[in-house]
């Protein structure tokens, strides 16, 4: 007998060893074994074998985030449980009882995973719910609105932002009440994200009390990215009122009585010039004059927006200022004012040789908007021929835009230029003309030897109305360039000819053999031109497009022709090209080191750290291509002072990518100077193409994916001009470096 109870108070103890990483209803069948074993200990024949179940080991963190890092990109929820298998039977072993078989885990879940008891899984969670973007997820997010942490509290509503329900709109008005400011601002951050107006009133309080308290001051640089802070609140109220397009509640919170900012701080100036409301016309004249560069620049941006020639005594002294960045921006200004006053100052920019070629060619581009000054035109038919191909193609549309009569005469004397940007500059000049102008020419362009003019030449005969642009399009929907395709749908879709609805679906298609996913989402949104009876067909059987990418597209046309329609379930899960168990990759789970990229240019080289707990796949899809040499050797083909450089795309015209998509991985990171994000054409459709930032961009916050930060050589990125080459991109992870093609 006491050999037996023995025997049970240790199967006893065994069980409260461990105990918080075994399941209780197996806790309870051990312990009901042991007692069975007790009673039983009289008996006169030997006691069966006690058989104990094996109890699966608690998941590892790493573990749990490989599993939302999966889910997320496959944008489900959840995985769908396995069809439940009949138990394997077991032969029963003589003297012993039949053995227990443990249940098999629950399928990976983030809903279940919100109620984690690790905060840092429940955070993780939260984000991913967000990413997913489907409504189911919008009622588990508001419950953990009410978590006992912070951070988990603050990501839900940053969540439920990307998620854009309106059912979370009064849940997140509550969350501005929160006792910590890092809920308050990602509260209003969703509520702008959502779009729903009834929420600028508590916005613009929360903003008003915040400024009242006297939390803003003058932050420093610091503060732009925090989160945590009385001030970061304001500032993310401030953009969500923009968002909004809430000029009154913004005014009520940031203005005094006399039209004058309380606050002088770069959000105040961003937000004023991104809404275009004369009212706020005294306080960006005040605010043009700070000492801050962004809120100057943003200020002055603002000024040529509104195009109040009562700001020229502000803007004509910026021109000299030694600011590169606010003099791009009084130059733009100035342009748009088109105020003869200009001319001068702009001609002076032009000519100097030792002008910083940025400026040099948003002054010629702003002596476009000066009409009717004959030095302006004499010198713009001179930069006609100049050296550069972006001073060349400036300067044919100042010229049209300065003199459309004189432009006629100067058509007469040009020779196609050398240069296809060029080319494709004057199509789109030739545009804006008159069709007895602009139709001859573009008629003999359609036979020019480089593919990537004929998109800018059919959307300039479309927008002439020429007599047989339906027949040119509907010839250049099969043509093998996917990019002019692309065109010809757009086209097809403004003109709207008779036979266009079936051509489109044929279109779309013929592009199932491109790698591509352009040209099958432009037929998809032109089709949706002809109406719900032409489109609906074949956009439902695009919900099942091998790319992602157009799937999203055609469920958004889809409720777009019958907001009833409910098809974000069927486009589900994404294909992904990645197994499953590379998910569970280290680097991607728990990356030990923040990998550094060195980008070598003609200007010189930039160094990146990269953000691989917030964008790990992005991160990984980056790092891939640049270890196969990817980018070497590419142009940067896009620049625009005050706001990004672009590169990474193999054609050189912002249409080329790797072949493929992925998925966007949109965090709280803000796009500030030196921001790296990835370039789309809507949601989830990045690939190879990056921009990094010049300025802080929020309008591009949680709507692009921010993947890493400048860390050295922002004076290369400034000095960056259109064309300059990639020559190559390094790769240090902290166990290799890849130093890219030779």
């Amino acid at each position: 007998m006491w050999r037996n109870r023995k025997r049970a108070d240790d199967i006893i103890r065994e069980v409260k060893i461990d105990r918080d990483e075994r399941r209780p209803s197996m806790i309870r069948t051990t312990v009901a074994l042991a007692l069975a074993l007790a009673a039983s200990a009289c008996a006169s024949a030997p006691p069966p074998a006690p058989v104990i179940v094996p109890i699966p080991p608690a998941l590892s963190f790493e573990q749990k985030a490989a599993a939302i890092l999966r889910l997320e990109n496959q944008r489900v929820l959840r995985d769908q449980a396995p069809p439940a298998d009949p138990p394997t039977p077991v032969a029963a072993v003589p003297g012993q009882n039949a053995p227990v078989v443990a249940p098999s885990p629950p399928p990976p879940d983030l809903i279940r995973l919100l109620s984690d008891n690790e905060a840092r899984v429940r955070r993780r969670a939260a984000l991913a719910v967000g990413r997913v973007g489907l409504r189911d997820g919008v009622q588990p997010l508001v419950a953990v609105l009410g978590d006992s942490d912070p951070e988990v509290r603050q990501m839900a509503a940053f969540a439920l932002g990307l998620l854009g329900d309106k059912t979370a709109r009064d849940p997140l008005v509550r969350a501005l009440s929160d006792e910590s400011p890092l809920v308050q601002g990602s509260a209003a951050e969703a509520l702008g994200l959502i779009g729903d107006q009834a929420a600028a009133e508590p916005i613009g309080r929360m903003v008003a009390q915040i400024v009242q308290g006297g939390a803003v001051g003058q932050p420093g640089e610091d503060e732009d990215a925090r989160r945590d802070t009385p001030a970061s609140a304001f500032r993310l109220g401030v953009h969500a009122l923009v968002r909004l397009k809430a000029y009154d509640q913004l005014a009520a919170a940031v203005l005094d009585a006399s039209g004058q900012p309380r606050v002088r701080w770069w959000p105040v100036a961003f937000a004023l010039q991104r809404l275009e409301d004369k009212r706020a016309l005294n306080a960006l004249l005040t605010l043009a004059k700070d000492a801050q560069p962004y809120t100057r620049a943003f200020a002055v941006k603002g000024l040529g927006l509104l195009a109040d020639r009562t700001a020229l005594p502000v803007l004509l002294p910026l021109l000299t200022a030694g600011d590169r960045t606010v003099t791009i921006e009084a130059i733009r200004a100035l342009g748009r004012i088109g105020d003869a006053a200009a001319a001068a100052p702009l001609l002076k920019i032009v000519a100097a040789a030792d002008a910083e070629p940025h400026v040099r060619l948003e002054a010629v581009t702003a002596l476009g908007g000066l009409h009717a000054v004959p030095a302006v035109n004499e010198v713009l038919l001179d930069l006609l021929s100049d050296p550069k191909p972006s001073i060349r193609a400036a300067a044919l549309g100042s010229t049209a835009a300065q003199d459309p009569e004189e432009f006629v005469t100067v058509l007469s004397g040009i020779d196609p230029d050398s240069n296809w940007t060029v080319r494709a500059a004057l199509a789109s000049v030739l545009g804006t003309l008159t069709p007895e102008i602009g139709l001859p020419r573009l008629t003999t362009m359609l036979n020019d030897s480089d593919q990537r003019v004929f998109p800018a030449v059919l959307a300039s005969l479309v927008k002439l109305r020429s007599p047989n642009a339906a027949t040119v399009i509907l010839d250049r929907l099969k043509a093998e360039d996917p990019v002019v395709r692309v065109a010809a749908a757009n086209g097809m879709g403004e003109l709207k000819p008779a036979n266009g609805g079936q051509a489109l679906a044929d279109a779309y298609r013929f592009g199932q053999r491109d790698a591509t996913y352009l040209a099958r989402a432009a037929a998809l949104a032109a089709l949706a031109r002809y109406g719900a009876a032409a489109a609906t067909p074949v956009l439902k059987e695009a919900l099942a497009d091998k790319d992602w990418a157009v799937r999203v597209r055609a469920a958004a046309l889809l409720k777009q022709l019958d907001p009833a329609n409910d098809v974000d379930a069927q486009i589900r899960p994404a294909p992904s090209q990645l197994p499953v168990d590379a998910y569970e990759a280290p680097r991607l789970t728990n990356p030990p080191v923040s990998t550094q990229v060195y980008i070598d240019t003609d200007r010189g080289t930039i160094q990146i750290e990269l953000a691989v707990v917030d964008a790990p796949l992005t991160v990984e899809n980056f790092t891939t291509l640049a270890r196969k040499g990817f980018f070497d050797g590419l142009p940067i083909h896009r620049v625009v002072p005050g706001f990004v450089v672009q590169g990474g795309d193999p054609r050189g015209d912002g249409e080329g990518g790797p072949g493929y998509a992925i998925r966007d991985e949109l965090s709280e990171r803000p796009f500030l100077r030196g921001a790296v994000g990835m370039a789309l054409d809507w949601a989830d459709t990045g690939g190879s193409q990056f921009f990094i930032t010049h300025l802080p961009q929020p309008h591009l916050d949680a709507k692009y994916t921010v993947f890493g930060r400048v860390i050295a050589g922002m004076d290369i990125v400034d000095k960056i001009e259109q064309w300059d080459v990639i020559r190559r991109v390094r790769i240090w992870d902290g166990a290799q470096s890849t130093q890219g093609s030779p």
